[in-house]
């Protein structure tokens, strides 16, 4: 039986008819990716429902990889997140409204588990833009990054961490001066990033978390 990656994405929000992550998300579900067996599982775009629903996901699949995918209008390429913190704004932009803990208590930041440089090479390999980021933001996707860490905290061999994604092309059309991707070359990234973390070492030690000062 093959090993399960969780593969998360997020339904559409904010009036889009469409989010690239569940787009990529859905069209990967049960592939098998260098010996891993992909499984989908579509988030909706609300804190408390999104973070349920991934730990029923996690107790029902018993993953070997957790991987969420969330939509980043604006960023021009494939971002690869290195940092979640404990934070969540009620702001989708992150700018104002109330401000919360993502998991009261836990510590300030996760960092990835992902091998993210593996990951990027793979991905500049092929001419797919990507980038590491710093930032995950303060909405949802952050939020479901910490979660999905915070849930695993106690089993540090299992890679779990995020990846960020353009508009897809079709959303061009409404957000002109945004850049954007297909949704072709946006699951070859995905795929790209899975059989990295297929081949990178084993962890063996505890995930790193920031402490709280």
């Amino acid at each position: 039986m093959a090993s399960v990656v969780l593969l998360t994405g997020f339904e559409p929000f904010g009036g889009q008819r469409q989010n690239p992550s569940w787009e990529v998300a859905r069209r990967l579900d049960r592939k098998t990716v260098e010996g891993l067996q992909i499984r989908a599982v579509r988030l909706p775009v609300s804190i408390t429902p999104a973070i349920r629903c991934l730990g029923e996901a996690i107790a029902a699949l018993e993953p070997r990889v957790v991987l969420g995918l969330g939509q980043a209008g604006g960023r021009p390429m494939v971002s690869l997140e290195r940092i979640a913190i404990n934070l969540f704004s009620m702001d989708e932009a992150g700018g104002g409204g109330r401000v919360a803990p993502v998991i009261a208590g836990g510590p300030d930041a996760y960092f990835s588990r992902l091998p993210l440089d593996r990951m990027l090479l793979a991905l500049r390999r092929e001419g797919i833009p990507a980038a590491l980021s710093l930032s995950a933001g303060a909405f949802v996707c952050n939020a479901v990054m910490y979660a999905s860490l915070h849930a695993l905290r106690r089993r540090p061999s299992i890679p779990a961490g995020f990846i960020h994604l353009p508009y897809e092309a079709s959303q061009a059309a409404r957000h002109r001066s945004a850049p954007s991707m297909s949704l072709g070359l946006m699951e070859r990234a995905v795929e790209l990033a899975i059989g990295a973390i297929a081949h990178a070492p084993k962890r063996g030690t505890r995930a790193k978390s920031a402490k709280r000062r």
